[in-house]
C-alpha cells in the first residue's frame, strides 16, 4: 500500500488516521482541506485547487484524506491502492466538530489564515455533519463507484476498528488483508 485515500464525514477521524498511517508507513500525508481553502475560508478557483491536488499526489506514495468527490476523485482514485471509508457514527462526528471548534486549536489539516468560529456558517456546517450519511455520502459513493470500482475499500467504524487496522499493519508491514463490502 503506497497510495491510500481516506473518506468520511467531518469529525470522523480522517486527518488523525491519515497522520497515523503516514507515520506508520513512512508516507507523506495530503490534507485536501489545506489545499482547498484560502485564508479566511475563501474557496479557490476550481482549476487552481485541482492543480494543487495533482501536484500533491504526483509522487508514488501518499495518504490523502478528504472527500471532494466531484472535484478530485478522477485525479486520486485511479492512482489509489486502497480506499478507507470511516463509518464513524454521526453523533461522534457531531461532538468532535463542536469540541474542536470550541477549542479552536491549530491543527495540521487546517490551512493558514483559517480559524474555526462559532457563527452562522458553523451552524450550516453542523447541519452538513448531521445529514452527511443520508444527504452526501450516497453521492460520494456513486462517484467512487463510477470512477474506481476496482479499488479495494476498507470500512472502519469507530476507534476499536481503526486501532485493530493499524495494529494489523504494524504486525505485518507491507501486507494488509483487504476486504470489500
Amino acid at each position: 500500500m503506497q497510495r491510500i485515500v481516506i473518506l468520511g464525514n467531518a469529525g470522523s477521524g480522517k486527518s488523525t488516521l491519515a497522520r497515523a498511517l503516514g507515520q506508520q508507513l513512512s508516507l507523506p500525508v495530503v490534507h485536501l482541506d489545506k489545499l482547498f481553502w484560502e485564508p479566511g475560508w475563501v474557496e479557490p478557483d476550481a482549476g487552481q485547487f485541482r492543480e494543487r491536488v495533482r501536484e500533491a499526489i504526483a509522487t508514488d506514495a501518499w495518504v490523502c484524506e478528504g472527500n471532494y468527490a466531484r472535484r478530485t476523485f478522477d485525479l486520486r482514485l485511479p492512482r489509489a491502492d486502497l480506499i478507507i471509508w470511516l463509518d464513524t457514527p454521526r453523533l461522534t462526528c457531531f461532538n468532535r466538530v463542536i469540541r474542536r471548534s470550541v477549542m479552536n486549536r491549530p491543527r495540521a489539516d487546517i490551512p493558514a489564515g483559517c480559524s474555526e468560529k462559532l457563527d452562522r456558517e458553523f451552524l450550516t456546517f453542523l447541519k452538513f455533519v448531521w445529514t452527511f450519511d443520508l444527504g452526501y455520502r450516497p453521492g460520494i459513493e456513486a462517484v467512487r463507484l463510477a470512477i474506481a470500482p476496482q479499488i479495494p475499500v476498507v470500512h472502519l467504524r469507530g476507534a476499536g476498528q481503526i486501532e485493530a487496522f493499524l495494529h494489523t499493519l504494524a504486525a505485518a508491514p507491507g501486507t494488509c488483508r483487504v476486504t470489500t463490502r
